[in-house]
């Protein structure tokens, strides 16, 4: 690893020989070290003590300066053969006066009369480089009057790369899953090449893959983490040498790689580690760049603020690591010099000291010790350019830095003693007299004839009175010369506080008044400033509480508890102030409760201990409990004993609570001005178990499948009480005397089936049920009734009688079963017919809702015998059917005795329909309906209506134009089809929706070409 080292830049000392200070300067370069993980910079900075040290040349006695390099040369890479090209190195140096320049090879110099050699300002171009002649290490020395600096030594070396070998090579083969890697095997080359890899043909290069490919720049070997079969292919080396004037490339012949299964075979690779930086106590500075995610992190021209603890962390799917160290930027200087250069780098660099380019040793007041270097009893002959150079076995860096050492007479035009010095009677007042001058000059004091103590330079006087105002002179004087500076010092009335703030006393909420007034001299301005508990407020904020108000009074509005405490006013002129204070009071509800811990739990009380809070000036007159469970996140005000809790209480029982069951409570003390805030959340505590004390609710059911008996209730968690919790159910056929008793153990039931082939159906239960847990059995519920589940009807309808009303209707009539044979509750019966040559099976079938005995079925084939049977229906399905009955439905009406025609139905639908609610019932009105000559006449209408999945059949007979009908009790609507009918059966049916409360309709026209619009409208109708 290169060494790397720190120096100061620019130093300017003193010289005093009568005195000797001794200040060091430490400079520090840190070095954070792991295997393949180098980091490393130069830190460079100085903190000057002494008013004549100047750094970076940028301030100084005089205009001259030492050179520092502002470019250097670097190293240069040029092709070998390459007869007519030319090699710049660069070098440019800032100084004043203006820097010569020379140049060395290998330690002597280079001849710049040489035609081949030009000296472009301090830039050396050579013409034709040639390796024999020209390879070398070169350096600049930079020259003026101040000193010599020698630059960092750039070597000239020459880059070559010869040709792959051309024999062949051997094929390679990798097993499918595993790793394997194809060697570069390079040709003869330098510098370092780059390398990589194509397949099958150029420019084919090879891509990371997620990681599965890597190619070493070290070796150029292609690494191959786990083999697939697409991975078969021929590869070549792809080499690249990258010169400072041109590149070179050449590639390898092909090797061939060929991938094979391998049965049982397992393998793990880990992917390729990633390195990045960060600074452990800020942010990474933005210079560093592209360095950030690399091994060496580089920070160009450190500053003190950039110093600090930065890490590098290097990690892969493995794992990671990660390490520290420390730059740290420091620096003082007096007029005995003391430098110290710290280099790192492996091997250990050595440390050498140049001054104006040659080197320095032990001698006289020069002390060099490795990377110390000690200069005592400066002298002018020490200015100049000094140098540390680091070296190891890699390479060699410089750091530079100019020390330069001057004499000064005493001079005051750049610091003068205050010409006006103001001072208040009483007071006291400081006069300072800093003159420049080198080597340090004896000052001292005087007031007309009389000379005045003094502590180096600083006048101090106190108790001033008026015979104190005058002319005050100082003197300051070295070897070189002497120099005065004079100031007059006026006396002025003293500042003082006439009208002082008042202790106050406020409730929270309520405005206050801070007087503050003062006398002062009135030749200078006064201005008032106040501070609570010593931080100063901000008068300004026209938002804020606080307000300034006439002279210096301090008007508090809407005073907050925080806004108690000590206030002070201040009255301040440019040589004095006065200050006075006064407390205030802010009274309000008293602080929270602290302490609250829980005792004694219990299965349904607990006892509560806390502490008292601040009463902000008004005693506590009760406290309030609150609580909370999991089944009632709000808080809530809990029951206690006793009910009401004095202020002077320090302890409660809670009472009331629910067994086994998590709570958190908190406790809210109050006063006569409110209630404050609530105590912490004590910890969450559960009480006790506790046997049940609450039957489930909501016990019902019914319903089910054959022989089953239904029961259900609804859970509830908070009646639990504890664990092993479960139902206890009993049941009994109602009259009877025994009751069956089940257990339900499983605590989310809600619900139990009981079987049972000889339970009748829809057979009356009575039930009750109770809970139970490991502490015991709660109550039983009160008895509620459930039946058992519905079956089928059982018997048939009797008495059936079908009618042919037209061509296409007939009317369908029977006797009602009795209700003992429904085995449930009768929802209505099933018409089935069908076609004297069809199956029974193909039956269309129609239902009637509710106790009906009639029925009207239309959609008939007109001259064709029909076979009808009805049966009952209930929950659980239809019963048996009928006995059959036949009907034939009529022939078509003949229009002309010529010609027979089949009377069509009516073509329109009932229009104008029109609907008035009356509390729960609706009229719906609709015009007659006008056939024409094909269509049979309208014998009368039709209205079919709909809730919920049922239906109903109104059949009205021709001069009928409206009906009424009952509306459901839930503010659901009905859907109402009206259409007429006739000998050629139904004609064309209007739908509309009926609802309650909305006074809308939706109309449904039924086109004859089966075209459907559908319309919403808004009718508004008057019935007389």
């Amino acid at each position: 690893m290169d060494p790397v080292l720190c120096l100061p830049s620019q130093l300017l000392l003193n010289t005093h020989t009568h005195t000797h200070t001794h200040t060091h300067t430490h400079l520090h370069t840190h070095l954070l070290h792991k295997p393949n993980l180098i980091f490393l910079y130069v830190t460079i900075s100085e903190q000057c003590k002494n008013k004549y040290v100047f750094l970076s040349g940028e301030e100084g006695i005089g205009e001259n300066s030492g050179p520092v390099f502002e470019e250097q040369p670097s190293s240069v890479v040029y092709p070998e053969g390459l007869s007519e090209g030319k090699v710049t190195l660069n070098c440019q140096a800032r100084a004043s006066p203006a820097a010569t320049y020379s140049w060395r090879v290998n330690g002597t110099d280079v001849p710049v009369g040489d035609p081949r050699y030009t000296l472009v300002a301090g830039n050396l171009v050579i013409s034709g480089p040639q390796f024999v002649r020209d390879a070398g290490s070169y350096q600049c020395l930079a020259i003026n009057r101040c000193g010599t600096i020698l630059s960092r030594a750039a070597n000239l070396k020459f880059g070559y790369l010869h040709d792959f070998p051309g024999e062949g090579r051997s094929p390679q083969t990798a097993y499918e899953g595993a790793g394997a890697f194809l060697a570069c095997q390079p040709p003869a080359h330098y510098p370092a090449l780059s390398y990589r890899w194509f397949v099958s043909e150029f420019p084919s290069f090879m891509k990371p893959d997620g990681g599965r490919w890597f190619v070493s720049q070290v070796t150029g070997n292609l690494y191959l983490a786990k083999a697939e079969p697409n991975d078969t292919a021929s590869y070549f080396c792809f080499t690249t040498i990258n010169m400072d004037i041109s590149t070179k490339s050449t590639f390898s012949l092909f090797k061939t790689l060929n991938c094979t299964a391998l049965k049982g075979f397992d393998i793990s690779i880990h992917n390729f580690r990633i390195l990045r930086w960060r600074k452990v106590d800020g942010l990474l500075p933005s210079k560093a760049g592209a360095s950030a995610e690399g091994p060496i992190l580089t920070l160009p021209e450190m500053t003190f603020h950039e110093e600090g603890v930065y890490e590098c962390e290097a990690y892969n799917s493995e794992g990671r690591d990660t390490q520290q160290g420390r730059i740290t930027v420091q620096g003082s200087i007096s007029s005995e010099l003391h430098w110290t250069c710290v280099a790192a780098g492996k091997p250990r660099p050595s440390i050498r000291w140049l001054r104006n380019g040659q080197p320095l040793s032990t001698q006289d007041r020069v002390e060099v010790n490795g990377g110390r270097l000690k200069v005592i009893n400066l002298a002018l002959e020490d200015s100049g350019m000094y140098q540390c150079v680091a070296e190891n076995k890699h390479g060699t860096i410089y750091s530079n830095a100019e020390l330069r050492v001057q004499v000064q007479v005493p001079d005051f035009r750049s610091n003068p003693v205050r010409r006006l010095v103001p001072a208040a009677r009483g007071g006291q007042v400081m006069m300072e007299c800093r003159p420049r001058a080198a080597p340090k000059p004896t000052l001292f004091w005087s007031r007309g004839t009389e000379l005045l103590t003094n502590s180096n330079g600083m006048l101090r006087i106190h108790n001033i009175s008026r015979a104190d105002e005058g002319k005050y002179t100082c003197f300051a004087e070295n070897y070189l010369g002497k120099a005065n500076s004079t100031g007059h010092l006026s006396v002025r009335d003293a500042t003082k506080i006439t009208l002082a703030p008042s202790n106050a006393d406020i409730n929270q909420g309520e405005n206050v008044t801070l007087q503050c007034h003062a006398s002062h001299d009135p030749t200078m301005d006064l201005t008032f400033t106040w501070a609570l508990n010593g931080a100063l407020l901000d008068l300004e904020d026209p938002g804020g509480t606080y307000h300034r108000e006439i002279v210096g009074d301090l008007l508090i509005v809407s005073g907050q508890l925080s806004q108690a405490g000590t206030y002070s006013c201040t009255a301040q002129t440019v040589v004095d102030s006065a200050s006075a204070s006064a407390k205030l009071v802010v009274r309000g509800p008293p602080g929270p409760p602290g302490g609250l811990v829980v005792k004694n739990v219990a299965a349904t009380s607990v006892e509560l201990r806390w502490s008292r809070g601040y009463d902000n000036h008004s005693p506590i007159g009760k406290y309030v409990i609150m609580g909370h469970s999991l089944l009632s996140p709000g808080w809530k005000r809990m029951r206690t004993d006793p009910s009401n809790i004095e202020g002077n209480a320090e302890s409660t029982r809670v009472f009331g609570l629910l067994p086994w069951m998590d709570y958190e409570f908190q406790v809210i003390a109050s006063n006569i001005l409110g209630s404050g805030e609530p105590s912490m959340s004590s910890h969450t505590v559960r009480t006790q178990q506790a046997a049940p004390t609450v039957a489930p609710s909501g016990l019902g059911g019914g319903g089910g499948d054959r022989n089953e008996l239904i029961i259900t209730w609804t859970v509830s968690v908070e009646y639990q009480n504890g664990d092993g919790f479960g139902y206890i159910l009993a049941f009994r056929k109602q009259n009877s005397p025994t009751w069956v008793v089940e257990r339900v153990s499983n605590v989310e039931s809600s619900r139990y089936v009981y079987s049972n082939q000889s339970l009748s159906p829809y057979c009356l239960f009575e039930v009750k049920i109770k809970a139970y847990n490991r502490k015991g059995e709660g109550p039983f519920s009160q008895i509620a009734v459930v039946h058992s589940a519905e079956e089928e009807p059982t018997v048939a309808p009797s008495r059936i009688n079908a009618t042919a009303l037209t061509a296409f209707e007939m009317q369908v009539s029977w006797d009602p079963i009795q209700h003992l044979s429904t085995n449930g509750v009768l929802q209505g019966y099933e018409i089935r017919y069908w076609r004297q040559h069809e199956r029974e099976a193909s039956a269309d079938r129609v239902r009637t809702a509710g106790l009906e005995t009639t029925a009207r079925v239309v959609g008939l084939r007109p001259s064709t015998r029909y076979h009808v049977t009805v049966m009952a229906y209930n929950s659980a399905g239809t019963g048996p059917a009928s006995a059959r009955t036949t009907v034939t439905t009529r022939r078509p009406r003949i229009l002309d005795r010529h010609v027979s025609v089949s009377v069509k139905p009516p073509n329109r639908p009932p229009g104008n329909v029109s609907w008035k609610t009356d509390g729960s019932w609706v009229t719906v009105r609709w015009d007659h309906v006008k056939t024409l000559d094909n269509e049979s006449a309208v014998l009368g209408y039709k209205v079919l209506y709909k809730h919920e999945g049922q239906s109903a059949l109104k059949v009205l007979d021709k001069g009928k134009t409206s009906v009424t009908l009952p509306l459901p009790k839930d503010n659901g609507y009905v859907v109402l089809e009206i259409r007429s009918w006739g000998e050629g059966g139904d004609g064309a049916a209007q739908e509309t929706i009926v609802s309650r409360d909305s006074g809308e309709t939706w109309t449904d026209w039924v086109c004859p070409n089966n075209i459907y619009f559908l319309i919403k409208c808004t009718l508004i109708h008057y019935f007389p």
